[in-house]
């Protein structure tokens, strides 16, 4: 077996077999190299493969959550082999993968499940999918407060098998069936055994979520109290189901993918980069580059104001760029940062005064420290004679200094008060794109440019 080999890739000489073929040499790696190298094939080839595989391992590695398009390889196999390898999958996978079929295969796929599935189904599907009930599993282990911690652990032996993951134990009322407490899987193997299991368990509420509480909030919450399930409950106090750690990272790096891509200043993709077809990336990407474009054309106006100005100092010309660039860079930053602090509940909307009086000390710090390395260099420019900057050169560099320390202020306001702004609206926070903030800070930046250079050159240049 080559190196290749013993690190989980499938020899491409192998997916270029038969479908049959390539289902016997896949079932005997990982399940996550599986999907892996299905990924790779044509999805009616992949769902042969999958198909041509025994039952169960078509069912690991459809739960892999980097499988792409598995609803559309589910859609693709015949109706009579579907409905097996559905019933075995995590509830939230199945129920992820329902979002993605279309109606005329959800709905005859679903007649063919069986009753208590259906209504599992439903009950996920009700949910928004970016919120715990859209994340949650329905296959968690729970025991009456009254049990034993030796009678949970052969109950958890015996049942544990068909649940997805065993992190925690839902302590319940044995009357009410209602959550009293949440013990760890670790906690009770390090119990007395002849204790009870509410005993077993800390003294403290346990940590829970409503069905419609945000993904990143649940990630924070995990996060918080270094969990590895929370439970998600209905009003009346019963559990409907756990969120377990590894559900959140894989929806958390989605909402990362997902911001990212709006910084990038284009709307999220909703398949990777290589799958999407011509069409619909172009659709993603040419509106916002549109609205950007059409802000930007409001920058030739603001130069057509001041092209009189313009006439008489050429000189001011040689400085857009820098000014322009610098004015957007640090917006940009400060948007990263404040965005980035609002996802991470680092910041409320609360305190925006709190970061606007850092921001302004900030920005004019960073406007000075550019402003005095824009004077530096128009100054030595002079002095070695590399360009003649006419006989009001000394204005021109102070010009130059303070439309900067001003400019870059300016960004670092706009770009920490922006996303405020956005989420007070009830906007995504992420739209306050580095391209968007920059393109705003351009047009004013020019504004900002030409009065400092009207008051500085007035009666020389200007």
């Amino acid at each position: 077996m080559t190196d290749s080999d013993q690190n989980g890739r499938v020899p491409e000489s192998v997916l270029e077999a038969e479908p049959k073929d390539i289902a016997e040499f896949l079932a005997t790696y990982r399940a996550a190299d599986a999907a892996e190298a299905l990924n790779s094939l044509d999805r009616s080839v992949a769902a042969r493969v999958l198909e041509a595989m025994p039952v169960p391992t078509a069912i690991q590695i459809l739960n892999e959550p980097h499988l792409d398009q598995a609803a559309e390889l589910i859609g693709l196999m015949p109706i009579d082999c579907a409905p097996a390898i559905l019933v075995g999958l995590h509830p939230d996978r199945r129920a992820d993968i329902f979002r993605e079929l279309p109606e005329t295969i959800r709905q005859p796929l679903k007649a063919r499940l069986p009753q208590p599935i259906r209504e599992t189904l439903d009950q996920l599907l009700s949910y928004p999918p970016q919120s715990a009930g859209g994340l949650m599993t329905t296959d968690f282990v729970s025991v009456p407060a009254d049990w034993t911690v030796e009678r949970t652990l052969n109950h958890i032996h015996a049942a544990g098998r068909s649940k997805e993951i065993v992190y925690t134990v839902c302590v319940l009322d044995p009357d009410t069936k209602r959550l009293l407490k949440v013990i760890a899987l670790w906690r009770l193997v390090t119990s007395d055994a002849k204790a009870t299991v509410l005993d077993a368990a800390r003294p403290y509420k346990p940590i829970t979520v409503s069905p419609l509480t945000d993904r990143e909030e649940v990630a924070r919450l995990l996060s918080k109290y270094n969990l590895l399930a929370v439970p998600v409950l209905a009003e009346d106090g019963h559990v409907l189901g756990i969120v377990t750690v590894d559900d959140v990272i894989d929806a958390i790096i989605a909402e990362g993918t997902e911001d990212v891509q709006k910084f990038g200043g284009l709307e999220a993709l909703d398949e990777p980069y290589l799958k999407i077809n011509f069409l619909t990336m172009i659709r993603k990407r040419a509106g916002w580059l549109c609205a950007l474009f059409l802000s930007e054309m409001l920058t030739a106006s603001a130069m057509q104001y001041y092209q009189v100005e313009l006439e008489k100092a050429i000189v001011l010309t040689l400085f857009i760029p820098l000014i322009m660039s610098s004015g957007g860079n640090s917006g940009s930053q400060a948007t990263s940062l404040i965005i980035r602090a609002l996802a991470l509940r680092e910041i409320t909307l609360k305190d925006w005064w709190r970061i606007a009086s850092r921001e302004l000390p900030a920005g004019l710090t960073l406007g000075a420290i550019l402003g005095v390395i824009g004077v530096t260099r128009i100054v030595l420019w002079q002095r070695l004679g590399l360009y003649d900057y006419g006989t009001y050169w000394l204005l021109v560099a102070l010009t130059v200094g303070l439309a900067l320390t001003a400019i870059v202020t300016f960004g670092s306001m706009v770009g920490s008060m922006l996303p405020f702004l956005l989420k007070r609206l009830g906007f995504d926070p992420a739209t306050a794109s580095a391209p968007f903030v920059a393109t705003l800070v351009d047009v004013t930046g020019l504004v900002i440019y030409f009065s400092v250079a009207y008051m500085m050159l007035r009666g020389t240049l200007l």
